[in-house]
């Protein structure tokens, strides 16, 4: 009890010696302990400020508080909620196995489509859901391709054996020899034995090799899709609610069409880097498609065809899209500016979310009749369908816990701005303006991508990003290290535990850890080596990163 009196007293001494910049990094420090070590669920981590910032003095506590329900939590939900729309009516399903049937099923096309639609997918639904959907697709193909092809190797080693009459000659058997019906058969069994074993051997190591190549195709496909699309993952959101709010005069340079026309093409190119890698190492070749683009089709005619509710779930995602784009496309005015925002950013990516996600909640499941929906046996008349999504679905598939991590990140960005902690840091980075911004750069996306690997990814993004805010006291462009950063957060594609799509695959794709490795290492370097060369190239142009912009001095203080 005396050491617990005493260690009381040293902690209430702390607390009233030391600066607010000390108490602030000791959160943080506390907050990145709990995170890697999930020692508290993530989300009850998250809400530690909530109890530490207004005890210590950093933050009032309603301050707090209102940070964990920003403009991007909003963005966020409704983003989840066209996701969760897609998952329920099967629209994902129907896209992967279409563009499957156009990409064609040869073992190079094969893994091409499947990263195709991997990425594609996982830019608007969650990176799990693409991951845990398209692997046992990939799994019933590859099942298919080994039972054929062991089927026509069989036909053609017999066929080979009956032709080849002269091996009966090459022995020099007598006719009395061939009298003998035994010993010629046990013969002919051990020959078979000797010659079909490699062969089947040599198959089953190949079709390994094969499912390998397929399940990491899928999950790094996930990872790499989610970073090109602003609501594609949780750590694109941190950065754009990081932004607004150390920056909030900064202009809604992180949109949807701006992230886009950045993280798209870098996305593309990682695609293609990947696939090439993944194809020397693990792509075999095989020429019996046929029976595996059987297997699609007959997968595809299984759901039949499209009803209203995929319809009109397609019409509302594809027009949330246009909304999204056309809000303000950056080269000229957007509709939201012409009509809501000529007083100030009104109208955000997040208002335009919530207005199309709430109309799964108005738009019935079938087509409406004037007549209504007819009549039982009974003769009286049919309740009206259900809409397209209802509470109970919502509540069992959203991930709420991620909007408490969010509220997290944000919170301790918002108390080391308060507490000066993010001067301080920009101060003592000071020494670094002798280093070029390039290696500055990718030294930080290295230092990210390592440390992502043994922590989630919003965890990495919520740490990580309210530090690199603080690079504008030596100079740089805060986006110019605080994009890469972020997509580097999800390059995690070395350990089975980093990321739930490296687990699932894992799981199916029966994988060594050192698979992983050797393959994710390689990986981790194209990532943040593409996304360095994007931000000095493409992402110059769209962000203007050769001057520090004059939004980055004004801050969020209040009176």
């Amino acid at each position: 009890m005396s050491c617990m009196n005493f260690t009381v007293k040293c902690v209430s001494l702390c607390m009233r010696v030391c600066l607010q910049e000390a108490r602030c990094g000791y959160v943080i420090i506390l907050m990145a302990l709990y995170w890697c070590t999930e020692c508290m669920p993530l989300a009850v981590t998250s809400l530690l400020p909530v109890v530490l910032f207004p005890m210590m003095g950093i933050m009032k506590a309603g301050d707090v508080s209102i940070e964990y329900l920003k403009d991007s939590n909003m963005l966020f939900i409704g983003g989840l909620l066209v996701a969760i729309a897609v998952e329920h009516w099967s629209l994902h399903k129907r896209i992967a196995l279409q563009v499957l049937l156009l990409v064609g099923v040869r073992p190079a096309l094969l893994m091409l489509g499947f990263m195709i639609v991997s990425s594609f997918l996982s830019m608007w639904i969650s990176n799990s859901a693409t991951t845990a959907m398209m692997l046992p697709i990939a799994q019933a193909v590859l099942q298919q391709l080994k039972a054929t092809e062991a089927r026509a190797d069989e036909r053609d080693f017999q066929t080979a054996a009956e032709d080849n009459h002269a091996f009966e000659m090459e022995i020099g058997q007598t006719k009395e020899e061939k009298m003998d019906e035994k010993q010629p058969d046990t013969k002919v069994e051990l020959e078979d034995m000797t010659i079909t074993f490699p062969i089947t051997k040599a198959m089953e190591s190949k079709y390994q090799l094969l499912t390998k190549g397929m399940s990491l195709s899928v999950c790094y496909a996930a990872s790499i899709g989610g970073t090109a699309t602003l609501t594609g993952t949780t750590p694109n959101i941190i950065l754009k609610g990081q932004i607004d709010k150390l920056f909030p005069g900064n202009n809604d340079v992180i949109n949807f069409a701006s992230w886009f026309s950045f993280a798209f093409p870098n996305a593309m190119l990682m695609l293609v880097l990947a696939f090439l890698w993944l194809q020397f190492m693990f792509l075999g070749f095989n020429d019996r498609d046929k029976e595996a683009y059987t297997v699609i089709k007959q997968e595809y005619k299984k759901l039949g065809r499209a009803p209203f509710a995929e319809w009109a779930v397609l019409t509302i995602f594809v027009l949330l899209i246009a909304l999204w784009f056309t809000r303000e496309p950056g080269f000229i005015d957007g509709w939201a500016t012409v009509l809501f925002n000529k007083g100030g950013p009104f109208v955000t990516d997040g208002t335009v979310a919530i207005l199309m996600s709430m109309l799964f909640f108005v738009i019935p499941s079938q087509m409406p009749k004037c007549g209504g929906y007819g009549n039982n046996d009974e003769g009286k008349m049919l309740n009206a369908p259900s809409t397209l999504l209802n509470w109970q679905v919502v509540h069992e598939r959203m991930p709420w816990h991620i909007i408490l991590l969010l509220g997290g990140g944000f919170a301790l960005a918002a108390g080391s701005e308060e507490s000066g902690l993010s001067k301080w840091l920009g101060d003592s980075l000071a020494p670094l303006q002798q280093i070029p911004p390039y290696a500055i750069s990718l030294l930080l996306c290295m230092l990210v991508a390592t440390f992502t690997e043994c922590s989630s990814n919003t965890a990495t993004t919520n740490l990580f990003l309210p530090i690199l805010a603080s690079m504008v006291t030596i100079k740089i462009h805060p986006l110019y290290v605080m994009i890469p950063c972020t997509i580097a957060a999800s390059l995690a594609f070395m350990l089975p535990v980093a990321t739930p799509p490296n687990a699932i695959a894992f799981s199916f794709g029966k994988l060594k850890v050192m698979d992983m490795v050797k393959t994710g290492f390689v990986l981790n370097v194209i990532g943040i080596l593409t996304v360095n060369l994007g931000i000095n190239t493409w992402g110059n142009t769209i962000f203007d990163l050769g001057t520090v912009p004059h939004w980055v001095n004004v801050t969020n203080d209040k009176p």
